[in-house]
């Protein structure tokens, strides 16, 4: 893997945790804003994209794929990007240091990007290729910025959900602005010019990294927390797993073997599961944990579950939501159309005007003492949330009313990305700071790549169930908005009544 030289630091250096140079936080925050900013840029500039580019009909530059099928590969790829935080939180941890891992991740999206720009000219493996390194890429470089960012405050700062959502600002920044110029690419002059432009972010992150790292993040980060047999140990079988890779993705673009994608779907979604309870016994009956880092973890199993419900409905943005905007969506002004992947910027814009509002608001009750526990800001969440599938369904409804050919207005969508973002806001990044503040230090890393598995999982299911929005299915699309609405109040319900629980089992930390 690439390895990048780490500044040496001055052992009498201020610690970059004593610096609010940054609009009263550590200096370092930026340099992971931007770098974040950018990395998601690439991520968010090719996502919209991909659903729109699969089921086009070839003869448009698409692939033909139903609408099934390209939403499940949507959701196996979003699924496995955050899937590939848990071994890349373990491997910062244990080989690279969170550093390292970082640069080496950028690098494999990099070459990611480069793959599926060069499969205009050479052949749809080179596409699914780019796919597969951009997973790798990401599950090394996204556990381990948030990690840092955690690193860069102390456990009981009164900062550090505000520096969260300073950092998931930055995160909205280039989800934002990507749809903007990679959809009018993509949709109006070349599907791979669209995805060419993502990864020009990636570039810009990678350059951004390198050249701050070294003087606004002090020692954070370089050092791994495995000993030399650990770190031998992970270097064999991430390199073991890498090589496993390799042969798969050849064998499949030989024909050796064939995958089909729903069948791949639902299978991840058993194994994500086993995957996550195999973790939490592990943490609690073998990683030798006290009473207190056993309570912690209980926490974070909690707010996992919950955070898979919210997630699958979410993360219907790319594929149901997506389709909706493309097929039942009046987006002509004037003239003009608006491309249908312009929508995906709208629950962006929410986060980066309202992040600021959330920030200062959850500052403010803390200063007095009043700041609501992070199980009570998933409430919200989740309610939020379900409001903007209710208003999905009455714009289906309306749909049903008036056939296949209706076109409703683009007002539906975008007042569901409004609740869908205040939603966001009020469970990623306080999700985020949860984790790395009740994670056992030595496992910073890996329980901050068990909340991007719930992610994972929340994304799968939204990629399985994304495709029922067609014209020709019209009674589906009801039926899912409807469903996911229900799932999200009932999980509401269900996490208010155990607030209270929650918070006894960790004022028994403090005793």
């Amino acid at each position: 893997m690439t390895a990048t030289r780490t500044p040496p630091v001055a052992a009498d250096a201020p610690s970059p945790r004593d610096d609010r140079g940054f609009f009263g936080h550590p200096r370092g925050l930026s340099t992971l804003f931007f770098t974040e900013m950018w990395e998601r840029f690439s991520y968010y500039g090719i996502r919209p994209l991909l659903v729109l580019f699969m089921t086009a009909a070839i003869t448009r530059g698409g692939f033909g794929f139903d609408r099934p099928t390209a939403s499940a590969i949507v959701g196996i790829y979003a699924a496995s990007v955050y899937l590939a935080s848990l071994p890349g939180g373990w491997i910062a941890d244990r080989w690279l240091g969170l550093r390292r891992a970082i640069w080496t991740g950028g690098v494999f999206i990099a070459l990611g990007h480069l793959s599926i720009g060069l499969s205009a000219f050479f052949s749809r493996p080179t596409f699914f290729l780019g796919l597969i390194l951009i997973v790798i890429g990401t599950g090394l470089l996204k556990p381990n910025v948030s990690a840092i960012v955690g690193d860069l405050y102390t456990a009981d700062d009164p900062r550090r959900d505000a520096g969260f959502s300073v950092f998931y600002m930055g995160i909205n920044t280039g989800a934002f602005i990507a749809p903007f110029i990679t959809s009018s690419l993509g949709e109006k002059v070349s599907w791979h010019l669209g995805f060419g432009a993502a990864g020009v972010g990636m570039l810009v992150g990678l350059i951004t990294f390198r050249a701050r790292a070294g003087a606004t993040l002090g020692a954070i980060g370089v050092v791994p927390s495995g000993s030399s047999a650990e770190q031998r140990q992970a270097r064999t079988l991430a390199l073991g797993l890498l090589g496993v890779i390799a042969v798969v993705v050849l064998l499949a673009m030989l024909g050796v073997i064939h995958i089909e994608p729903r069948a791949v779907a639902g299978a991840m979604t058993y194994v994500i599961l086993a995957m996550a309870l195999c973790y939490f016994l592990y943490l609690f009956l073998f990683a030798g944990l006290d009473g207190d880092e056993r309570r912690r973890i209980a926490v974070v199993l909690v707010l996992f579950v919950f955070s898979v419900v919210f997630w699958s409905a979410f993360e219907q943005q790319p594929t149901s939501l997506n389709l909706f905007a493309r097929d039942f969506t009046d987006r002509r002004i004037g003239s003009w159309e608006v491309p249908a992947g312009w929508f995906q910027s709208a629950e962006s814009a929410v986060v980066i005007l309202f992040a600021p509002v959330l920030g200062a608001l959850w500052a403010s009750l803390a200063r007095r003492g009043r700041d609501p526990s992070s199980p009570t800001k998933f409430v919200l969440a989740l309610v939020c949330a379900g409001l903007g599938f209710l208003i999905m369904l009455a714009a289906s409804n309306r749909v049903i009313a008036g056939g296949a050919a209706t076109r409703v207005s683009m007002l539906w969508l975008i007042g569901s990305y409004f609740f869908q973002g205040i939603g966001e806001l009020s469970l990623s990044p306080v999700g985020m700071s949860s984790m790395t503040r009740l994670a056992p230090k030595r496992f910073a890393g890996l329980t901050m790549g068990a909340w991007f598995a719930s992610i994972s999982l929340g994304n799968l299911i939204a990629g399985i169930v994304g495709g029922n929005v067609d014209p020709e299915k019209l009674a589906e699309m009801p039926r899912l908005f409807q469903r996911t609405a229900t799932s999200l109040f009932v999980a509401a319900v269900l996490l208010l009544a155990l607030v209270v629980p929650i918070r006894r089992l960790l004022e028994r930390r403090s005793r």
